[in-house]
């Protein structure tokens, strides 16, 4: 591919005016090139779905995601390439691979909002409709892109230089990097190959341990544990040391203070104690967890993202007023004239009357199943916070990064102001529950998908892309993302639901059938459903299939937020924990029912305050005293390599959030992940497990013992290490590329 030669400066745009800052985009705006091509889009978006399935998978794991443009960009790079040496087709140019990672993002922030408000229907006590969650997904992906086009020449064409959008900066020297020769596509590769062969070899062939454990005999309750995920490390080495310390000492409080002492002064009650269902001294560390940790983690998760919501607020509040003057004097100052590629947007009638249909389809559907003016104020509050939050995270995006955009915060903030408008109204009833939710997942995604585009067209900008011609592939990538995340959030939910009769999980109370109205069927018997939403004596939440006397024989426990991980035939299931969904489902719960242990929720909610008082990042040390202790530490370990490469290397915070060691992480994660959702899938089929499954072939010492797990795991981190301080997988640049780089950081 021969090497684009960088046009000289061109002054702004004359109907845009003199307040544009001067920009020389990568690609003239006079050059015509091949841009929109079904082959991007097409690429595109079957790389928004892998890297949408994986999203979905780390965010039910541990609440969050990481940003997928620059692996898809890298990954478009190469795979154009080999077509063109194999099949000998033309080279695909800078701006085919632009269309490719803008339609390819979209995966990811679908993933995250699906992720953060959708399972919180199975904790509510609801089944997870296919329908419903594919809905949500569309419905506010589609208008979260529409509502960030009339957004774009404000924030990034009049506020080039002032708003750095980091991501998408970075995106664009990974594309010019790969118009001039390099690419960095391999390192990807690797990890994905790598991840992918270990996660088959570890859950699947089960040939070592996946949660080696150490019980501390002389600590009762105590329990030091270690999930062996690369997908995990991965995580960990992207958000860097100091996060990554915040969560594992979370989990530390959860694991080795909080279990212990429930378990010391719980060791002489004589009943059990409200919302166990058995004795304390009966209890093991687990069983504690679900007990009684849950129910304080998920207080403290809540509170923390209240608190991050308020430290945004400012930000926010400045935000809406800069994008609102913003948005003035783009309109004032000629937005009506495109006359040049590199200044065509959609029309805004097209975009008007996409964002009308969209909310009348909100307002018709059973998204919202209540009455006429329910479902109108519904889609009025989807208008109203979904414009709003489009418009801060845009902005914020710009700002702070996407990393760093408080999405989970402005979630929150819908859902709490939506539950008190319900409140307020006075619709207290469960399908006003569903509404609420409903509302924040599209808000949510809507605000998550605006920010993400931003991003796209900020490279998009820089590279000299067709605003246009992302938009479309953008919404192109939202809608095949978002069928698909639909499919992957029920099919790994369904794999890992667990139907079981053993007399440990069942409720000692009984329910009147009369109060019953649904029924299931279950090894050829009907049964009535008793769904208890709440803890209530005698019961843990749940859903029960009960007999006519009222008496409980089986309880459907699902994957998501599920406590049952083992079949009653013996096989062991993957279970999700769902971090932010279960924030979700207890800010609803709170406001509009009241039923919950509010002692246990006030102790994770003044956990979170102290944390924060004493300057550490609430939400972030909330999610590892939600998360399991095991979870939490690769992620520290992830980190703890991170910070030993960069001290090594003395490595910039901005060359080190693209180095090879995150491609090599971004890898493991896409690897890790997809292997488990093809692994959860085989588990539906008990048969094909049990043909994978080698365990019972191997010596009981072998499969008792932790240290297969931790040599497999520490080969893993070996080599995140060494591709790190750059002894394997060195990339060698051509000069040209080097020169490339180096000459195009003022522009960028």
């Amino acid at each position: 591919m021969s090497v684009h030669t960088p046009p000289p400066a061109e002054t702004p745009s004359e109907g845009l005016g003199s307040a544009y800052p001067v920009h020389k985009p990568y690609i003239h705006a006079n050059t015509v090139m091949p841009e929109l091509t079904w082959s991007a889009v097409l690429l595109g978006a079957i790389l928004g779905i892998v890297f949408g399935a994986s999203s979905l998978y780390l965010v039910l794991r541990v609440g969050m995601t990481v940003s997928a443009s620059i692996p898809v960009a890298v990954l478009s790079i190469t795979v154009f390439r080999a077509f063109s040496k194999i099949l000998g087709t033309r080279p695909a140019t800078i701006l085919e691979n632009n269309i490719v990672q803008t339609a390819g993002s979209a995966g990811e922030s679908i993933a995250f909002g699906v992720g953060v408000t959708m399972p919180a229907l199975m904790i509510l006590g609801y089944d997870m409709e296919l329908v419903r969650v594919m809905l949500v997904a569309a419905l506010g992906g589609l208008l979260g892109i529409l509502m960030m086009i009339p957004l774009r020449r404000a924030f990034i064409v009049k506020q080039h230089g002032s708003l750095t959008y980091p991501e998408g900066t970075a995106c664009a020297k990974v594309l010019i990097v790969g118009e001039q020769g390099g690419s960095s596509a391999k390192t990807v590769f690797v990890g994905f190959g790598l991840a992918f062969v270990y996660q088959f070899l570890m859950q699947s062939l089960r040939l070592w341990e996946e949660y080696p454990a150490k019980v501390i005999t002389k600590f009762k309750g105590a329990v030091v544990s270690l999930e062996s995920s690369p997908v995990l490390m991965g995580v960990g080495y992207i958000i860097g040391f100091r996060i990554s310390c915040v969560m594992v000492a979370g989990g530390m409080l959860a694991a080795l203070v909080l279990t212990p002492a429930i378990a010391f002064f719980g060791e002489t009650a004589a009943t059990p104690i409200f919302p166990g269902l058995k004795l304390i001294s009966k209890m093991n560390p687990k069983d504690i967890r679900d007990s009684y940790i849950l129910y304080i983690g998920a207080g403290a998760v809540a509170t923390g993202g209240i608190i991050s919501l308020f430290q945004a607020l400012p930000l926010i509040v400045s935000s809406i007023g800069s994008g609102v003057r913003d948005i003035r004097q783009s309109n004032r100052g000629g937005a009506t004239e495109q006359s040049d590629r590199t200044d065509r947007d959609l029309p805004l009638w097209m975009v008007g009357l996409g964002s009308i249909a969209l909310v009348a389809a909100i307002a018709a559907t059973d998204l919202m199943p209540t009455d006429l003016s329910g479902r109108l104020m519904g889609a009025a509050m989807v208008v109203v916070f979904g414009f709003l939050f489009v418009t801060v995270s845009s902005r914020l995006t710009g700002e702070i990064g996407s990393s760093s955009n408080p999405i989970s915060g402005m979630t929150v903030a819908t859902l709490l102001l939506t539950c008190l408008i319900f409140v307020l109204m006075g619709w207290k009833a469960p399908s006003y529950r569903l509404a609420a939710l409903s509302i924040a997942g599209i808000v949510c995604i809507a605000a998550s998908n605006g920010g993400t585009t931003s991003q796209d067209l900020k490279t998009g900008f820089l590279v000299g892309a067709t605003p246009r011609s992302q938009q479309i592939s953008i919404l192109v990538g939202a809608l095949t993302s978002a069928v698909v995340i639909g499919f992957t959030l029920l099919l790994l939910n369904d794999a890992s639901t667990v139907v079981t009769g053993r007399a440990e999980y069942l409720p000692t109370a009984q329910v009147d059938v009369a109060t019953l109205t649904e029924t299931a069927t279950h090894q050829g018997k009907s049964y009535h459903v008793w769904r208890v939403v709440a803890p209530i004596k005698g019961a843990q939440p749940g859903k029960y299939l009960v007999d006519d006397q009222g008496q409980a024989h089986f309880l459907i426990d699902p994957a998501i937020n599920g406590r049952v991980d083992t079949r009653d035939d013996g096989s062991k299931v993957v279970k999700y924990d769902a971090p932010k969904a279960t924030l979700m489902a207890l800010i609803i719960d709170g406001i509009m029912t009241g039923k919950l242990p509010w002692n246990l929720v006030l102790i994770g909610v003044f956990i979170a305050i102290v944390m924060h008082l004493a300057g550490v990042p609430a939400l972030a040390f909330a999610v590892g005293v939600y998360l399991p202790l095991s979870t939490s530490v690769p992620i520290f370990i992830g980190g703890l390599v991170r910070a030993a490469v960069d001290w090594i290397k003395k490595t910039p915070a901005e060359e080190s959030d693209s180095s090879p060691a995150v491609l090599l992480s971004s890898g493991y994660i896409a690897g890790g992940a997809i292997a488990g959702i093809l692994i959860a899938t085989l588990a539906i089929i008990p048969q094909a497990s049990k043909l994978f499954d080698l365990s019972t072939r191997l010596p009981a010492h072998w499969n008792s013992s932790p240290w297969p797990s931790i040599v497999a795991f520490s080969f893993m981190t070996l080599v995140l290490f060494l591709v790190g301080i750059g002894a394997l997988l060195r990339s060698v640049e051509s000069p040209a590329v080097a020169e490339g780089i180096k000459g195009r950081e003022e522009d960028l």
